[in-house]
């Protein structure tokens, strides 16, 4: 593990948060009922992710957004596994879509939905940072709005705007 003054600075301010990154741990575990991770594992396999990294945290919700997108990540790439774990795993067989295969649909659709928001990163980052505080990390609009320095109406709004941007890249019509 690096010692340098970042991770220094991401371990304090992980330390300092723990207890409610666990909350949101258990949250994001809740949300994908057939994970089998326990709370404490995600969120400790996070920080090693956040601490491997060269990245330096403004404020509290950046951070947030960033440890919700990290635990996001190591669900999907968990359900991922488990998936190609089912289906054979590293056996390479090729096999016949008939219809009736062995899906696991609450991984695809937790797929979809991170290709998505990557997607929505790419087109408008602080819009897909919204999603991860308001549906990951639990923010309210208030709370948001506070940590922007915005009004919670412009939140509001931004939120509607990311709505329909990831109902279009999921393919979903717009509300």
């Amino acid at each position: 593990m690096r010692t340098d003054r970042i991770d220094a600075r991401n371990a304090s301010l992980f330390g300092e948060l723990y207890r409610d990154l666990h909350r949101l741990a258990a949250r994001e575990l809740r949300r994908n009922g057939r994970v089998t991770l326990s709370p404490t594992t995600l969120l400790h396999e996070a920080f090693m992710d956040i601490s491997g990294r060269d990245a330096a945290f403004p404020d509290r919700a950046r951070f947030f957004a960033y440890a919700a997108r990290a635990m996001r990540g190591l669900v999907i790439d968990y359900v991922r596994e488990r998936r190609a774990q089912k289906r054979g795993g590293a056996f390479h067989l090729t096999q016949i879509d008939t219809g009736v295969a062995d899906a696991t649909p609450a991984g695809e659709d937790l797929s979809a939905i991170s290709d998505a928001l990557e997607e929505l990163a790419h087109v408008d980052a602080p819009l897909a940072e919204l999603v991860d505080l308001k549906f990951f990390c639990g923010f309210t609009f208030a709370e948001i709005a506070a940590q922007r320095g915005v009004s919670e109406r412009t939140v509001q709004r931004d939120w509607q705007k990311a709505r329909l941007l990831l109902h279009h890249a999921l393919g979903a019509p717009g509300e």
